[in-house]
């Protein structure tokens, strides 16, 4: 019996490549080593390659979990883990990201409306003035953090004017009494501008009112 010709090997050999069993890395080991990573390329990779549909329940968590190891190397490319910041909607994923040592990257957090509140709120009392601006302005902060925010000296002026829209402008919908308590915490906040305080002295609420007219007597 003649050997097989060089075409044929390739073949044979293409065929048991293709039907011998592939090496599966359990999740634990491959998180440990995407989280300790140092290679850019491959943490680059992981961050945008496309979740599987839901309905494939093990692969989805699977790929999410590894994106938790992924948003929390530094390894990992800063425009990686802005896009993370932006786009991702998992709590697990997103806390991550909220740590980061990176300004711009705590900064896309801040501005994710899929964001719970609780995480929203934390970014309202980041260290980076723009972290804290970015987080008041989010639908998801909680009146809570809205209020803590308008009463907090170090808040902007540009912040606490769009923090006195709030049950009016912006929001309509909003609560009475909690938007009418964060008007008049800004009333009250010692940043708010002139012209801010010129509308709140004609707000709907008449407390908020009586303290933007208080503090406009006082200019």
């Amino acid at each position: 019996m003649y050997p097989p010709p060089d075409s044929a090997l390739i073949c044979i050999a293409m065929t048991e490549e293709q039907t011998a069993p592939r090496q599966f890395e359990p999740l634990t080991a491959t998180y440990e080593r995407l989280r300790h990573s140092t290679d850019a390329q491959e943490l680059s990779e992981y961050a945008r390659r496309p979740l599987p549909d839901k309905s494939q329940q093990a692969e989805f968590s699977r790929a999410t979990a590894l994106l938790e190891a992924v948003a929390g190397n530094p390894h990992t490319p800063l425009e990686d883990r802005v896009f993370l910041a932006r786009t991702m909607p998992f709590p697990n994923i997103l806390v991550k990201l909220s740590q980061d040592g990176d300004v711009e990257v705590r900064r896309a957090v801040a501005a994710n409306e899929d964001d719970k509140n609780w995480l929203v709120g934390l970014l309202t009392k980041d260290d980076d003035p723009e972290v804290r601006s970015i987080a008041l302005r989010n639908p998801r902060t909680s009146w809570k953090m809205r209020l803590e925010g308008a009463q907090n000296p170090l808040v902007d002026a540009e912040t606490l004017d769009f923090l006195a829209d709030l049950g009016t402008e912006r929001e309509s919908g909003a609560p009475q009494v909690l938007s009418a308590m964060v008007r008049r915490a800004v009333a009250l906040n010692p940043n708010t501008g002139a012209d801010t305080l010129g509308r709140l002295a004609n707000d709907p609420a008449p407390e908020v009112v009586r303290a933007a007219r208080r503090r406009l007597s006082t200019q």
